[in-house]
This record gives C-alpha cells, sequence and structure tokens, in this order.
C-alpha cells in the first residue's frame, strides 16, 4: 500500500525550558480516512539561570541541532511567542532567535500557532485551559498518561495541530 509520512517537531520556545515534542503522520495515498499519528519522542532542552546569558543561548543552539540530527524533521512547528510581561518575553524572543537560526542553518520548513490556535485545534475551542489540551494531546496520541513537563506536552500539542494542516 502506498502512503506519505511527515516527521513533525513541535517546540514550545523558552529560555529556561524549551518543550518538544516528535511525532510521525501518516496517511494512506489519497484516503484521509486512513491517517495515522504516533508520538516519537518529547523532552526539554534546560538551561539554568544562574549560568550566563549568552552560554544559555550556546546551550539551546547546541541541543537543537543535536535534536534536529537526532529527530530528522520533514517540518517544524513552533508555538507564537504570547506575552506575558515584557521582562520574560524579552528572553523567550532571545531563544526564539536561536531556535530560528538552528532551522535556517538545517534548511527546515516552518509553521507557527497561536496558543488560541492550538488549542482551537485540539478541543474545538480556543479558550481551553490547560488540563484540556493535555487531555487532548494524550487522547490524540492513544497514551495512558500526559506527557511530563507540562513543556513537552504543549510541544506535542503544537505538532498535532501541524498534523491537522496537512
Amino acid at each position: 500500500m502506498n502512503f506519505m509520512e511527515k516527521r513533525i517537531l513541535g517546540l514550545d520556545p523558552g529560555l529556561a525550558t524549551l518543550g518538544f515534542g516528535a511525532i510521525t503522520w501518516q496517511q494512506s495515498q489519497g484516503k484521509v480516512q486512513d491517517t495515522t499519528v504516533k508520538m516519537i519522542d518529547f523532552g526539554v532542552i534546560r538551561t539554568f539561570s544562574n549560568t550566563e546569558m549568552t552560554q544559555r543561548l550556546c546551550i539551546l543552539y547546541d541541543d537543537l541541532h543535536t535534536l534536529m540530527k537526532e529527530l530528522q524533521p520533514d517540518l517544524v512547528a513552533i508555538e507564537k511567542l504570547f506575552f506575558y510581561r515584557m521582562s520574560s518575553t524579552i528572553v523567550v524572543a532571545q531563544a526564539r532567535g536561536v531556535l530560528m537560526l538552528v532551522l535556517g542553518q538545517c534548511k527546515l520548513p516552518y509553521v507557527e500557532f497561536t496558543p488560541a490556535q492550538i488549542k482551537q485545534a485540539l478541543t474545538n475551542y480556543g479558550n481551553a485551559d490547560k488540563a484540556e489540551v493535555q487531555d487532548a494531546v494524550a487522547r490524540e496520541l492513544d497514551l495512558d498518561e500526559i506527557p511530563k513537563p507540562d513543556d513537552a506536552a504543549d510541544a506535542l500539542a503544537v505538532a498535532l495541530t501541524a498534523s491537522f494542516q496537512l
């Protein structure tokens, strides 16, 4: 049987904790109803506040390159920046800049989704709470429990959102 397969890497950008979640999306040629999605891996890249900022960004850079080599995604899905407080937004934006640089160097296509788009895609409700989204991630990927930490579950939610667009 002919089928298409894509590896999608979801990323939840952050400086202290960057969540990642990788899935495979398979579809029988021309048969939308024969689509399967399976989890490959999930986790986080951590940097610590007692480490100099430039070193934290280097850790993200190196670990993201390693992740791209290991997972070899066909598509990367990223959660768009959501503005909380200006001070935290700036450091997340710096981490996101490193992420975008790595994607450019690896020549990987990417898509971006707002938190509301992710919630809408997974729960049919743009104002869903975190627990509803995490339950949807576990259900969609046929998992016995919700992936931990939250940043990894969020990254899987981003990857799933991208898979619904294929």
